[in-house]
């Protein structure tokens, strides 16, 4: 028992460190779904610039679609002033009532800081936000942002650090994402609502605006449907066994950190939003 955890700590160290210095090219994992004159590849594969203009941003995705598992992207945000500029990082199902797990980085006027906003969708509801600052300038350097997701909790991460966590809270009529998904990124105007509700525009002089994404690994389960999605939950995949149904000690510290520090809308706290708090925001950790 003791190896088998130890060798799974080592996995995941060994998957953030991985995604900072890939060998994987971005064809193996992934394709460009829009703004394919706005997409510029570098680094022999390993780096991919997005940019933005008035006439189109970009967008990527992978190939596949997933039912679980482990997806990072290390991420380069678009510097100098970057209000009502979006840049993202998802995983989103295809469907009607579609499964939704966001990274939404919202830009700001030169000197002021990102928003880091999240959100969880599940058989179509989300309107589940979580803004915050973080405590580095993301435009500086590449930072990992990843999505841990198994059938007992999803956990975003910071370089590492957990920021949120989404239980699975069936028992008590809670949906939880349960579709397969595809993980996919974008730069794009999202000025009508990303900077000060939609009160700070773009300043198009700036433009082009590009992010830049780096480690294109996969650390997921496959799933072509809802029919297959089920082999996705098997305790021989890393991400589903017992250490990762909650977080450990180190990691509830540190995500308590950054709560107290950095986090500045929950809509679990909104009571002019929800008089009545959501059944998912009761006993939460």
């Amino acid at each position: 028992m003791g190896f088998s955890i130890v060798l799974v700590s080592l996995l995941l160290a060994n998957w953030v460190i991985a995604s900072e210095g890939s060998d994987i090219s971005f064809d193996q994992n992934y394709k460009v779904t829009w703004g394919f004159d706005h997409v510029l590849s570098l680094n022999q594969g390993r780096e991919i610039q997005l940019s933005m203009d008035i006439s189109s941003g970009a967008g990527l995705a992978s190939k596949l679609s997933y039912g679980s598992g482990f997806f990072h992207m290390s991420m380069k945000l678009p510097d100098k002033d970057s209000a009502g500029v979006v840049t993202t990082f998802y995983l989103t199902s295809h469907s009607n009532n579609h499964d939704e797990l966001d990274f939404e980085f919202l830009g700001n006027r030169e000197g002021k800081p990102y928003t880091l906003q999240t959100n969880v969708f599940a058989n179509g509801r989300g309107n589940r936000e979580q803004r915050m600052h973080l405590w580095f300038d993301p435009t500086a350097n590449f930072h990992t942002y990843g999505i841990l997701w198994n059938q007992h909790q999803i956990v975003f991460y910071v370089d590492n650090i957990p920021i949120r966590v989404f239980k699975n809270k069936r028992n008590i009529g809670v949906e939880y994402p349960s579709q397969p998904m595809q993980i996919e990124g974008s730069l794009w105007d999202g000025d009508s609502w990303a900077t000060d509700g939609g009160q700070t525009k773009i300043n198009w002089t700036y433009a082009p605006f590009q992010a830049h994404f780096q480690g294109f690994e996969i650390g997921g389960c496959a799933a072509l449907d809802n029919s297959s999605i089920q082999q996705c939950y098997s305790p021989n995949y890393w991400w589903n066994t017992e250490k990762y149904w909650k977080l450990d000690s180190k990691q509830q510290r540190e995500y308590e950190n950054v709560r107290n520090k950095y986090i500045n809308y929950d809509y679990c706290s909104d009571r002019h939003r929800y008089p009545i708090p959501p059944p998912e925001c009761l006993d939460d950790q």
